[in-house]
Parts: C-alpha cells; structure tokens; sequence
C-alpha cells in the first residue's frame, strides 16, 4: 500500500511538475510574441481579423502629411519614473496658442504614423505633441507597456508641458493602444490643464484583450495561459496582465471624456466600447461608426469624426 502510494505521489508530482513547466514555456511564448518589441508582431498583425485595410487615396493623403510633418517638427526628450528616456515629436502651431494636443500612437507603431490627427488638431489651433511610447520609435524599453506603466509617461509629458507653460490647456488623445494609454492615465492625479480626453477604439483591458486574441488568433482559452504569461510579465514587465485596466482607471477619471468606436472592428471588439463608457462618471460622449473597422473610424465618418471632437472640445477647451 505505501509502496502504490508513494508511486501515486511521484507521479502526480511529475505530472504537475510537467504541468508548470509547460505553463511557463507558453507564458513566455505569449509574452514575447505580444510584449517583447524586439519580436516579429506578424502572427498578431496578420492574423485576418486583425488586418487593416489602406486605400490608394489614403496612401496619397498619407505622403502629403508626411511632407509637412517633416517640415515641421522637433525633437523632444524626457526621462521616464524608471528612467528610460522618452521620445516624442513636437509641432508648434504658427498662432499663439495656449492649447495643446498630445496623441498617443497603437501598438506596434510610432508618433510618425499619426500624422493625420496631427495635422487635424494642428488645423484646429492646437500645438501637438507625439510621443513614441516605451519600446517604440525612439523611446527607450525592452518591453510593451499597453498602456499600464505609459499612463505614468503620459503624466510626465503632460508635466513637462506645464513646466514650460502653466496656462496650457491640454486634450489627450490616442487611437487603439493609444486609446487604452489615455484611458489609462484618465485615472491618475491629472493636473487642471488636462481639460478631456479622446479615446477610439481602445481595448477595456490588457486582459480582456489578450484573451479575446488567444481565442481568436490561436483557439485557445484564456485559463491556464493568461494566468501563466501574466506571472511572466509581472517577473519582465513588473506589472500583471490583470491589473492594466482601463475600465478601473475611467471609473476614478476627473475629466470629461469621448469614446469613438467602429462597430465592424474586429481587433478590439465594439463590446469593449460599452465596458469603459458605462464605467465613466463624468462628463461623457460615444461616437459609434457603422461600418469602421479597427482604427477606420476616422477615415469611415469622415466629416463626422472631427467634428464631433471639435464640438466636443468647445465645451471644454477655451
């Protein structure tokens, strides 16, 4: 009987043994393929209901803003609460201006791809500010924040702002993991001169988000390989993929905010759109575009977009 007992013991001992071990193999696969910069994003990018789709026209529009986004930026530095140092790219608007426009990019990208809303808000009188998010572009990180740890970042090029203007007014605005970024720091302790906040197509949290990406690129379930590659962030990354939410930090926001969403993406599902609006207590608008697909709200609305941000920014923005 000891003898059966003792062989019962050994094998469940390896067979958890087992258990843990691939536990963490596939952590750490899902942690480099989502959060290690240095990885190829294909499998995630080019997985078919995360393509986006760019037309002719757009590639056309998209040189142009190219153009004058050379011609008019500068270079801007800080360093980070964990002392990275931060990139980002600045455009002074040609009219004395006390309002500031600061955009945060998507995953994967860099301030150079928001040219459009750049040149939008700049058209609208604004200065703008593109920052590279850590592990982006030309800011320093050895990993992908989602947001979580870049709310801290947004923070500091808000309070560099300040320090050079104390009258600043100030808009945060972020597309995608952008979206998440603003929502994310909207629960920080945000000086007066942010006066709202833009969100489009940001995900309810980093959770949410991966889990939906397991199933739909992998068909996998989300128990035990979430709970596994957010042990493995939190050992690289120091944070948990369960704690980078966005509906918990919105639901603690001082600041009015609007949510734009495409009902058709399917790369951060619309359902996610409904998680944070509900969260918000404030001041709040939602901006539903029929037909948009990931990122394509703007582009898809078309007049609509901007000027449901700018009627949207006159009650707030002086």
């Amino acid at each position: 009987m000891k003898r059966k007992y003792k062989l019962l013991v050994t094998i469940i001992t390896i067979l958890f043994a087992l258990f843990i071990g691939a536990g963490f193999f596939a952590g750490n696969y899902f942690y480099n393929l989502a959060l290690n910069p240095d990885t190829d994003k294909a499998a995630v990018l080019d997985a078919p209901h995360n393509v986006i789709d760019i037309n002719s026209s757009e590639a056309k529009e998209k040189e142009e803003r190219k153009q004058w986004f050379n011609k008019h930026y500068e270079e801007s530095t800080i360093q980070s609460f964990d002392s990275l140092k931060l990139h980002a790219y600045s455009i002074q608007n040609s009219h004395p201006t006390n309002k500031w426009a600061i955009i945060f990019h998507g995953y994967s990208s860099d301030g150079t791809q928001m040219t459009k809303y750049a040149k939008h808000f700049y058209d609208m009188g604004y200065h703008v500010l593109i920052p590279d998010a850590r592990g982006h572009g030309q800011s320093e990180g050895d990993y992908i924040g989602m947001g979580w740890h870049d709310r801290f970042d947004v923070v500091s090029w808000i309070d560099n702002i300040v320090s050079l203007n104390e009258n600043a007014e100030i808009v945060l605005y972020g597309v995608s993991m952008g979206g998440a970024t603003v929502m994310m720091a909207s629960g920080e302790d945000l000086p007066t001169n942010v006066k709202a906040i833009i969100e489009d197509c940001g995900y309810s949290s980093v959770w949410d988000e991966f889990s939906y990406q397991l199933k739909a690129i992998f068909h996998l379930p989300s128990f035990p390989i979430m709970q596994f590659s957010s042990v493995v962030t939190k050992l690289k990354a120091d944070y948990t993929l369960g704690e980078a939410s966005a509906v918990e930090q919105v639901a603690k926001s001082k600041t009015p905010m609007l949510f734009i969403h495409g009902d058709n993406d399917t790369f951060v599902p619309s359902t996610m759109l409904s998680d944070v609006y509900e969260a918000a207590d404030v001041p709040k608008q939602k901006l539903i575009v029929e037909g948009a697909g990931h990122g394509e709200a703007e582009s898809v609305a078309g007049e609509l977009y901007w000027e449901t941000i700018q009627h949207f920014l006159e009650s707030y923005m002086k």
